[in-house]
């Protein structure tokens, strides 16, 4: 039964990684930080469906700031594979905390790659890079496109992606670098636009808020589907050799694009309902991201399978659901304690 370890195990792409890997027969081990609240709701489904996961499902307390408790969990798992997904990956939040950013983002990489050295284990290591390390370079952006990172968290991510790269070569790990571009879901941070813009979309249908504040509309992004974007991580792991991959759907689309869609879907106006607020602006804009995922393609077979539109639907209808579920939840919860 091969073992795998899940860094941000606890987030979008953590959760569903897990589950495409119990589906695969993996043992499944994923780090999680010590914190004053739960913070496992994305992984309910592993929970709540013992069959699922039966006994190949665990969770350890760990930081990426630690390198002492890396380097003992991965001598004592010594997993066969490892997926780098930890970060702090907000990159709004990354100007107002840069340091906090560089450390978990950047150095928390680099930790991860000593630890395996020094441990002397034997695995296959997948960093999660990221679109964001383009910045200013023009699409369409593929793995040889130079970087122009405009961020804290951007230029982490090159960082760390370089020294994946380094210890690859330094060292003869097998050590991948995944570029995927952005990747939405259901399981999306509520604080990431595409995720924002659903959320309000079901809440003011719904009549409990009347108006949405964005940033900068005008920003293109190539948006794909996450479950399908962790399929191409283990792919990645599953090939030949060591390499670096571009994982996108190959079209941009506007946030302004992606907000009148969502809005049409649930029969709303978008130009009722959107405002333009300059505190969502970030200091330095990235204007255009777009990935050519053809290496991705020939060398590992792995395509998007859903498209822009059905993307944005499958997450309102998911939003306006979670939001009728929670207003029921309140509703037998008051007849109850009266």
């Amino acid at each position: 039964m091969p073992r795998a370890l899940i860094t941000g195990v606890t987030g979008q792409d953590g959760s569903y990684l897990a589950t495409l890997l119990l589906e695969k027969g993996y043992e499944v081990h994923g780090l999680i930080r010590r914190a004053s609240s739960f913070n496992t709701q994305r992984l309910d489904p592993i929970y709540r469906d013992p069959h699922e996961s039966g006994v190949r499902f665990f969770m350890h307390y760990g930081d990426l700031s630690d390198s002492g408790s890396l380097v003992n969990l991965i001598r004592g798992l010594e997993p066969d594979e490892i997926y780098h997904l930890g970060a702090q990956s907000h990159v709004k939040v990354s100007f107002e905390i840069p340091e906090y950013t560089s450390d978990v983002t950047g150095m928390g990489t680099v930790r991860i790659l000593e630890a395996i050295r020094a441990s002397g284990v034997q695995t296959r290591f997948y960093q999660a890079s990221s679109s964001e390390m383009f910045g200013l370079s023009l699409p369409p952006q593929d793995e040889t496109t130079p970087f122009h990172p405009r961020s804290p968290y951007g230029v982490s991510k090159v960082f760390a992606h370089w020294m994946t790269i380094n210890y690859r070569e330094s060292y003869g790990l097998f050590a991948s670098n995944g570029i995927l571009f952005n990747h939405e879901s259901p399981r999306r941070g509520e604080t990431f636009v595409s995720r924002k813009i659903t959320r309000a979309v079901a809440r003011i249908k719904a009549g409990i808020q009347e108006t949405l504040y964005l940033g900068n509309l005008d920003s293109k992004r190539d948006w794909g589907y996450a479950p399908e974007y962790v399929e191409a991580m283990w792919l990645m792991l599953q090939h030949e050799t060591p390499d670096d991959f571009v994982i996108a759907s190959g079209e941009a689309h506007s946030v302004r694009e992606f907000a009148q869609r969502a809005f049409e879907h649930a029969g709303l106006d978008s130009e009722r309902h959107v405002r333009i607020d300059p505190r969502y602006y970030r200091p330095a804009e990235v204007d255009h991201l777009m990935g050519d995922p053809s290496k991705a393609f020939r060398a590992l077979g792995w395509k998007p399978r859903t498209g822009f539109e059905e993307l944005i639907e499958l997450m309102v209808d998911a939003d306006i659901q979670l939001l009728d579920d929670e207003l029921s939840g309140r509703l037998v919860s008051q007849d109850r304690d009266h």
